[in-house]
């Protein structure tokens, strides 16, 4: 069976992990996978990420940072876009979005900086 929404996938993943309390978590590996953890990494949701079986897989450690919800927004059936005024603040700044931009992949504080607009990604808070 393949799997149609793999940031789905490696989302969920993460989430079930938290939610049973594992410190490590296996994901299998994608270039745009490890640029949504490098944005996970830097606002400290994730820990330290290797890859691992010639590149296969990425082994993620996870954080004891507070994370409730992690969900995605954008999805294969409906692509959601924004402009980079329309960027949504989750909890007020307290959360996190990641968007791909035409620059990459980068959260949504980091966008409306460089004015840029894109696909989000998912929310985190």
């Amino acid at each position: 069976m393949a799997i149609t929404d793999p940031i789905a996938d490696m989302l969920t993943r993460i989430r079930n992990a938290r939610l049973v309390g594992k410190s490590n978590v296996v994901i299998p590996a994608s270039k745009m996978k490890v640029e949504v953890l490098k944005v996970l990494q830097h606002e400290r949701y994730v820990g330290e990420y290797t890859l691992e079986n010639n590149g296969a897989t990425i082994l993620v450690s996870l954080n004891d940072t507070e994370m409730r919800k992690i969900v995605r927004v954008s999805k294969p059936g409906r692509r959601v876009y924004v402009g980079s005024k329309e960027i949504p603040t989750v909890l007020q700044g307290h959360g996190l979005v990641v968007l791909s931009t035409s620059r990459g992949i980068m959260s949504g504080k980091a966008a409306r900086k460089a004015c840029l607009g894109g696909e989000l990604i998912c929310k985190v808070w």
